[in-house]
């Protein structure tokens, strides 16, 4: 089965929720017309809830707005949300880079606060498919002793050379969301000697189920109640709970 949109966009271009919705509309068509079920996986609800739900119609960022709210520090920008809205300040942690840039960036480009164009929707195609959900809620414990596995799977795969080419890159600027992915600075302080391999593995391990934990509150409150949930953790039984809920 042929995978799409995995590891396709270069680091040094920014993704957004919205850009990720047009690619997998496309490729869900294409899928279509080549006769295949295509199949969603992943765990950024955002991007998912965009691309069924839609979006809002925000329109284009002044890029002056745009590059002078994200050279702000966090707590300046913070700070500045509070008076431009209020609203969106009392929502977002203070230390949430991206969200209190988007939402400040937001508002004083368009002079409309981000919550009121989040008011309406468009472009999502829930209404134009058949979508059958399946949420994978299984044991904690098993879940982040998978996580902290997996980590180590990905140094042993290469994960520290990815790094050093990263870094070594030229045209990736230093506010790449690239830097921040979980990884990539526990990885890049180990090579830098500010701090050792095991350090950086615990760090990284760490902020993966800090990650993993947000994704499981999101899935487990946020989407409809008639999206089936399953707790399995052996792969043969979520087999059979796939066969006896979505097949039949």
């Amino acid at each position: 089965m042929p995978h799409r949109l995995f590891g396709y966009i270069d680091g040094a271009d920014a993704c957004s929720a919205a850009r990720w919705a047009a690619d997998a509309k496309t490729a869900i068509a294409e899928a279509h017309g080549e006769g295949r079920l295509p199949i969603l996986v992943g765990g950024t609800g955002l991007y998912l809830r965009t691309l069924i739900e839609g979006i809002a119609p925000v329109p284009e960022i002044d890029p002056q707005v745009r590059a002078e709210v994200r050279a702000m520090p966090v707590a300046a920008a913070h700070r500045a949300l509070q008076a431009a809205d209020p609203g969106a300040a009392a929502r977002l942690a203070p230390a949430d880079t991206t969200r209190v840039a988007r939402a400040l960036e937001v508002v004083r480009s368009t002079g409309r606060p981000l919550a009121q164009w989040q008011a309406s929707r468009q472009g999502g195609i829930g209404d134009e498919i058949a979508l059958t959900a399946l949420l994978l809620l299984p044991d904690r414990d098993w879940l982040f002793a998978r996580c902290d596995a997996r980590f180590e799977m990905m140094l042993e795969q290469g994960a520290a050379d990815e790094v050093r080419r990263l870094l070594a890159r030229s045209d990736l600027p230093a506010a790449a969301p690239i830097r921040r992915a979980i990884g990539v600075p526990e990885i890049a302080a180990w090579l830098s000697g500010a701090c050792d391999r095991d350090a950086a593995i615990a760090d990284a391990q760490t902020a993966t189920r800090r990650y993993a934990k947000r994704q499981y509150t999101w899935f487990r409150n946020q989407p409809p109640t008639q999206w089936l949930r399953a707790t399995e953790t052996q792969t043969n039984a979520l087999i059979d709970y796939i066969e006896t809920k979505l097949l039949h």
